[in-house]
């Protein structure tokens, strides 16, 4: 190797780490269960599971949280990345150019897609999901009249990201037998952010719960705005989230025995996951299901407590093998 090749090997892998460290640090700030989980996981497989999260929270920012300043509007900008990241796989990171924060989310996620062999069809529909979520496009939906309407949302926005994370997490069969915990297991994070943020996604005029199922107990979209406007929760919409609470832990009950599919390194991590989202669950019914009066959160000293048990769990299985 040349001087020149060497040098260019340096300053390849000082751009890498530097990208990883971006997506470290978006994990940290925005998702303090999944970021907490990752600290269970082995350091070699921490970067690429950052890198994931960070493209979805980057993808998600966009769709929800969108800048007047941005030349092509949500529905240009999801289209946008997904060409510079089609781009980034094919010809090279080299050739990915925009907003700096994204690039360096780009640069990680293409070596982490590259590394772990992931197929980049689950990025594709993960990003046709958030699609539905842009007003304007042909994609759209604001409401959802079934479970089986809404699961076809999360195919994309949340069991699309279980099959990503997959092969990062290595698995003792193959891995198409356990894609289908996998994948149950992101519906079931997802549900349970549903019935947490409720409040927050009528006011982006979004009902993510399925109509026919909130109809059975008597709830409609303009009960659920009375609820958002006075923060009271209506006692129709208490059994109604009660019912969906139910069907959010048969989820769980289906995805967690898939754990055990997983490299047994990785597994205190993503039970913890599991036990943590599950606990959200909890923390609505303890306060009486009021959604609409504030964020469902397990308190920090419960999300340690829980991950210090599986990683005594961990290192007790470790010492025995």
């Amino acid at each position: 190797m040349t001087e020149v090749e060497l040098s260019a090997g340096i300053a390849r892998d000082a751009e890498l780490a530097a990208a990883y460290r971006v997506c470290r640090e978006i994990a940290a700030a925005h998702g303090r269960t999944y970021f907490l989980a990752t600290r269970l996981l082995a350091a070699p497989r921490r970067p690429a599971v950052h890198a994931l999260y960070a493209f979805a929270r980057i993808v998600d920012d966009i769709v929800d949280h969108p800048t007047l300043d941005a030349e092509h509007g949500p529905a240009g900008e999801l289209d946008l990345v997904e060409k510079q990241l089609r781009v980034a796989l094919e010809q090279g990171v080299q050739a990915v150019h925009g907003p700096a924060e994204r690039t360096n989310v780009l640069i990680a996620l293409a070596d982490t897609i590259r590394r772990y062999d992931i197929a980049p069809q689950h990025f594709w529909t993960f990003l046709d999901s958030m699609r539905m979520d842009v007003p304007g496009t042909a994609h759209f939906q604001a409401s959802y009249a079934t479970m089986t309407d809404l699961r076809e949302y999360m195919r994309g926005s949340a069991a699309a990201i279980g099959l990503q994370l997959l092969p990062v997490l290595g698995t003792v069969v193959p891995v198409a037998e356990a894609e289908p915990a996998a994948a149950a297991l992101g519906e079931a994070f997802q549900l349970t952010n549903f019935l947490r943020d409720i409040a927050e996604d009528l006011d982006r005029g979004r009902i993510y719960l399925p109509a026919d199922e909130l109809a059975a107990f008597g709830v409609h979209a303009d009960l659920l705005a009375h609820c958002r406007r006075t923060g009271h929760t209506d006692q129709r919409v208490r059994r109604a989230l009660a019912h969906l609470i139910a069907i959010n832990r048969d989820l769980y009950r289906i995805a967690n025995p898939g754990i055990d599919l997983l490299d047994p390194r990785v597994r205190p991590a993503i039970r913890t996951a599991s036990t943590l989202y599950a606990g959200i669950l909890e923390r609505i019914e303890d306060a009486d299901y009021a959604v609409f009066a504030g964020r469902a959160v397990v308190p920090r000293h419960r999300r340690l407590r829980i991950a210090a048990a599986e990683f005594a769990t961990a290192t007790l299985h470790r010492a025995r093998l």
